[in-house]
């Protein structure tokens, strides 16, 4: 049986005059949460807002919730939540002004759940929002998108300068939507700790392009450090998943993708000691990722 999709991206390119997102393959299934990983000036926002209908792409189709962006975006819209660290809310006005104009607009609009929301983030409908930190801002942004109750949360950097605390409360709410498993959740992040605790998918994006996409698990389970001794400076065996190599004297730590057991006999066949194999954080899988997307990009660019 074919799991039903949130978000359908196929052949997507949208070009500005210093960027080119390229090719652009993604797909979401309903009921899951996927975490979108690049440097700045990956690509990410890029990518959301072609699929929230902000932008239109110049080649390739979006389809949300079973509608064809651009063309639906206000169906699409009426079903979606969508958060971003620059959005704004009206200065003079109160969080409960806010909520007020929100429920006059969707009619899905749950005043149990906001004021739960209110409870668990902290917040008082009188309070102005001139008066609010920047975390207040953010999670007063998040209640707003949440309490309408849609069926995909789009959210863009939405822990970017936040303290641990309140990034905290940001999350819990977030993942508190996924109650009812028919709600999805895509969201791009600098912070690999909060896409690693919360994902179920993971996409690598990078110079307008997806480098990697593939379940969390998967994602995880394919990547491996391996720690070498080489006695006699014997050359490594040619592996073409081989990412990254360090060398220090006798020590040699070598980073490898798409890691099977065969792979540590190896390195002993070509005559070097294997001292441990171990698993990466999501953070050291980007960084070699980004490492390795900029030689690989650098070599493109040169051709």
């Amino acid at each position: 049986m074919t799991t039903p999709l949130a978000v359908q991206c196929e052949g997507l390119s949208k070009r500005y005059k210093h960027f080119l997102l390229k090719g652009v393959d993604l797909r979401l299934e309903k009921g899951s949460v996927m975490g979108l990983v690049g440097p700045n000036g990956a690509g990410k926002s890029t990518l959301l807002r072609i699929i929230m209908g902000l932008v239109s792409p110049d080649s390739g189709s979006v389809e949300v919730l079973g509608h064809q962006m651009p063309k639906e975006q206000v169906a699409a819209k009426y079903r979606i939540g969508f958060v971003a660290e620059d959005m704004r809310l009206y200065e003079s006005q109160t969080i409960g002004f806010h909520m007020d104009f929100i429920k006059s607009i969707f009619g899905t609009w749950d005043d149990d759940y906001a004021g739960k929301l209110l409870r668990r983030l902290d917040l008082i409908k009188e309070q102005k929002v001139k008066g609010l930190s920047h975390g207040q801002r953010v999670k007063a942004i998040l209640l707003l998108a949440l309490a309408r109750r849609p069926e995909l949360l789009v959210f863009d950097e939405p822990t970017t300068g936040l303290d641990p605390a309140v990034r905290k409360e940001v999350l819990d709410a977030m993942m508190s939507t996924l109650e009812d498993e028919t709600r999805s959740i895509l969201f791009s992040s600098h912070n690999t700790l909060d896409v690693e605790q919360i994902s179920d998918f993971i996409t690598f994006i990078y110079g307008g392009q997806i480098v990697e996409s593939r379940d969390k698990e998967t994602f995880m389970d394919g990547w491996r450090r391996l720690r070498l001794t080489n006695m006699d400076d014997r050359r490594l065996p040619e592996l073409v998943n081989i990412r990254e190599v360090r060398q220090s004297g006798r020590l040699c730590a070598v980073t490898v993708t798409n890691y099977d057991d065969s792979i540590p006999s190896q390195f002993v066949a070509a005559g070097l000691t294997v001292e441990a194999v171990e698993p990466l954080t999501l953070e050291e899988i980007f960084l070699s990722n980004v490492s390795y997307a900029k030689t690989a990009h650098g070599l493109e660019s040169a051709r």
